[in-house]
């Protein structure tokens, strides 16, 4: 199966100031489309092993394949997450799920804030929905796989990766995290975690 670049669901500048147009543009160009491609080639490259019988290449096909894969999964929710007419709060039973595990909004604000500006070198900050527990929790995921919570379906996330900030906020990944917050689509996460339950 080929997998494809989603399409953006507003313009290149409509998140402007968050993210400038440029910023934005290179991002989901460049970057999220490489994601896409190598998935492509890291699927054809283990079938063709499969097909051949010869799996001596196969640590490093499924490292491509688990790093690829979860950056296009982590960008196409990225991307969904954000809208212009975003920010807010939350309403209904997503805004019930925060109260209950985090005491808030401002509690998850705070706790998503600090684990995506303390992300070890590149990564995401994550609010996942966690099944065995029936609550949400912050997660942090180093490069796009590493630190996940098996089972635990992302709602919300935020690219931790410079690429994602460094145009626009320089190497200031916190003033980023906190305002990643006023372009929120929480509408889109509400309907994530209904999904998710």
């Amino acid at each position: 199966m080929s997998h494809n670049l989603p399409r953006l669901p507003y313009a290149y500048d409509a998140l402007e100031p968050f993210l400038s147009r440029q910023a934005l543009e290179i991002h989901y160009e460049k970057h999220h489309r490489s994601y896409v491609e190598g998935l492509n080639a890291a699927e054809s490259r283990t079938e063709e092993a499969r097909e051949a019988g010869d799996f001596a290449s196969i640590r490093p096909a499924s490292d491509a394949l688990s790093f690829n894969y979860s950056g296009h999964l982590f960008h196409s929710i990225y991307w969904q997450c954000m809208s212009p007419d975003g920010g807010g709060e939350p309403e209904g039973a997503l805004a019930h799920q925060i109260e209950r595990d985090f005491g808030g909004l401002q509690g998850l604000r705070s706790q998503m804030v600090a684990a995506t500006t303390a992300v070890q070198a590149s990564g995401w900050g994550v609010l996942a929905w966690q099944p065995l527990g029936q609550r949400l929790v912050v997660l942090q995921a180093e490069k796009h796989q590493n630190l996940a919570q098996w089972g635990a379906v992302p709602l919300l996330v935020l690219d931790a990766w410079e690429h994602a900030y460094y145009l626009d906020y320089q190497n200031e990944r916190a003033r980023y995290s906190e305002a990643f917050f006023d372009v929120v689509d929480w509408e889109f996460v509400g309907r994530r975690l209904e999904q998710a339950r």
